[in-house]
């Protein structure tokens, strides 16, 4: 996404450059536009902001239950994986992932395989990327099992 921004800063500058001589010559002087912020090129982190809370519970692993603070840009909080957590965040926000979000519940009318995961279940609220979160994850099911594997490590490996 930011190399997308980048881009589209640059292609506008270009056209913008190559305007502005032509429109002088006909009109005069024009004031120049004032630059426009980029975000995350002018550190707008706002944008890009992480913090999330992980509240797992019924894994069948008594050191991955719990509930965590996972904050990134730079990584930290309560999560005991932190680094790794915000480096799949970042990887999944990339416009070379799967382009979704990956807190987004599987749609209703979704085919799933009927296989059951574990009873594991995890809470994910916050903010990913400047987006509210509010989601809840279980193995109940194949779809559900795979939205769950996808955020692996920001939730823990559960077999």
């Amino acid at each position: 996404m930011l190399r997308r921004l980048a881009l589209t800063a640059v292609t506008s500058f270009a056209v913008l450059s190559a305007a502005t001589p032509a429109a002088t010559a006909v009109t005069g002087h024009l004031p120049l536009p004032l630059p426009l912020p980029v975000p995350g090129l002018q550190g707008d982190d706002a944008t890009r902001k992480t913090q999330l809370t992980v509240t797992v519970s019924d894994s069948g692993d008594r050191t991955a239950d719990g509930v965590y603070e996972l904050k990134c840009l730079p990584s930290g909080g309560s999560h005991p994986v932190a680094h790794q957590a915000c480096d799949r965040l970042a990887e999944l926000a990339e416009p070379a992932g799967d382009g979704r979000n990956p807190f987004r519940a599987v749609p209703a009318d979704t085919m799933c395989t009927q296989q059951f995961g574990g009873s594991a279940t995890a809470r994910v609220t916050g903010t990913w990327h400047g987006q509210r979160v509010d989601a809840a994850f279980d193995r109940t099911d194949g779809c559900e099992i795979a939205r769950w594997n996808n955020l692996r490590p920001v939730l823990p490996n559960v077999r």
